[in-house]
């Protein structure tokens, strides 16, 4: 039987902060649009080698942070229902572009099918709202996408 290759998804946003700011803003659970802010139960350990347990409506997601480099990059594992067993990872990067940062968002190692694509519906959503922070913050732009894959 002939295996499916994994599903990556690749997502960015331009947000109009520094990469420092940015970064922060993403690990914090106060920050409304990160992954962190909403949910039922939350246990973050932002450090290598640290667990998170994320419980939204009922569905638990946990992983383990494998790289933190600030202010450039976040790397954790990721399991849900939803990865049907497959541990994927995550990889968020923050670029300095002038006064803005581009915030890159990439997972891979996801199953290639209706799961696995719920993931775009669900980082696309964190990723829209998460500039709404900056905006709030007293910044003059807001995040816009530059290309949703």
């Amino acid at each position: 039987m002939k295996s499916k290759k994994p599903l990556e998804i690749k997502l960015e946003r331009l947000i109009a902060a520094p990469p420092r700011e940015v970064f922060s803003a993403w690990l914090n659970p106060k920050v409304p649009g990160t992954p962190w802010n909403m949910g039922d139960k939350l246990i973050l350990q932002p450090k290598v080698e640290g667990l998170f347990y994320w419980l939204v409506s009922g569905t638990p997601h946990y992983g383990r942070f494998t790289e933190l480099k600030r202010p450039s990059i976040i790397q954790h594992t990721w399991m849900s229902p939803y990865t049907e067993g497959l541990e994927s990872t995550v990889t968020v990067t923050f670029q300095n572009k002038g006064e803005e940062t581009l915030m890159t968002l990439v997972h891979s190692g996801l199953p290639d099918n209706d799961n696995g694509k719920a993931h775009i519906g669900g980082w696309n959503e964190f990723l829209d709202a998460f500039p709404k922070y900056f905006r709030k913050a007293g910044r003059v732009k807001a995040g816009r996408s530059v290309r949703k894959r």
